[in-house]
């Protein structure tokens, strides 16, 4: 078995282990960056399959929460606008992986969708993506990702309660 294999092998436990109650959301997160960065301490910088587009959305993903959760630590709005300015980046960068896998997958076997979130600054900006044959869920606020998946005919319009609600709505 590979090492992106025993990687999301291990996500998928740790997502089975918070599932069961047996981690919290801040435990999961934690968890996965270290996992992460275990495997490696950096992305993919040529992206040539689907598995490591998948690592990197999941690296910049947990790198976003981790400067997320950091600058909740700060009152000093300096600090915080460091700390925000790595989550705007890192996100953007999820979204560049996300929109690889995408191309990478031709987008078959792709659904997406808005979803249902207790946040009012994502209402009907936070979309769920199915990757089907792949068995994962992405998330995006990206116009960009949006408008390709709405002309690739994988985007229904509506809102949708979210495959993994519980985790999406709570907090961390």
């Amino acid at each position: 078995m590979n090492a992106l294999q025993k990687y999301f092998d291990y996500r998928q436990a740790l997502i089975d282990q918070y599932v069961k109650g047996d981690l919290t959301k801040k435990e999961y997160l934690n968890k996965n960056l270290d996992a992460v960065l275990a495997l490696k301490d950096e992305p993919f910088k040529r992206v040539d399959s689907v598995e490591k587009g998948l690592f990197n959305y999941q690296f910049f993903n947990a790198m976003a929460k981790d400067a997320y959760m950091e600058a909740r630590k700060y009152s000093d709005k300096e600090f915080c606008y460091i700390y925000t300015e790595q989550v705007d980046y890192y996100y953007d960068r999820k979204d560049g992986a996300t929109m690889k896998i995408l191309e990478l997958l031709d987008f078959r076997d792709v659904e997406s969708y808005f979803i249902k979130v207790k946040s009012r600054d994502l209402k009907n900006r936070l979309f769920e993506i199915i990757l089907k044959e792949k068995g994962m869920i992405l998330h995006s606020t990206s116009e960009a990702i949006l408008n390709r998946l709405r002309e690739e005919n994988c985007f229904s319009e509506g809102v949708r309660k979210s495959v993994i609600d519980g985790y999406i709505n709570h907090k961390y």
